[in-house]
């Protein structure tokens, strides 16, 4: 089932927002690195936790693709659909992830790390947001 949400229309445009508006991860490729395209799978309220919800998108990095540096104030849960992707947070080791490996975040981590391993494949994971109802998906840190 596919719930549309105003909530989720608004993770997409500051995703899209905040890599056009930061430009391309330190980490990123010489030049600018293409923006990912994210997509709402779903969006369900956690009646049994108030004030929570669960946030299903899809991530396509483009070759070469890279985040923004950012936060979720959420835990995050990646899995790898196709491809490799390198991953990291503030403090901990940088990891390469391919299709049907996994990563998590905290509320409290600082995403500095997020790219595409090729600079030839596309690469598309997954991801489970569960967060409160009032706050965004993604935060831009500048």
């Amino acid at each position: 089932m596919r719930i549309a949400s105003s909530l989720c229309l608004t993770t997409v445009l500051l995703w899209s927002g905040a890599a056009a508006a930061h430009g391309p991860s330190p980490h990123a490729a010489a030049g600018n690195a293409p923006p990912p395209t994210v997509a709402e799978v779903m969006t369900q309220r956690l009646p049994e936790y108030p004030g929570k919800e669960a946030l299903m998108i899809t991530v396509e990095y483009p070759p070469g693709g890279a985040d923004p540096v950012h936060r979720h104030d959420a835990h995050a849960f990646v899995y790898v659909l196709e491809g490799a992707i390198v991953m990291g947070v503030a403090g901990g080791k940088e990891v390469t992830l391919k299709a049907g490996q996994s990563f998590h975040e905290g509320p409290a981590d600082l995403h500095t790390i997020g790219r595409n391993a090729s600079q030839t494949e596309p690469a598309k994971f997954l991801v489970l947001l569960l967060k409160d109802i009032d706050k965004p998906a993604l935060i831009p840190v500048p």
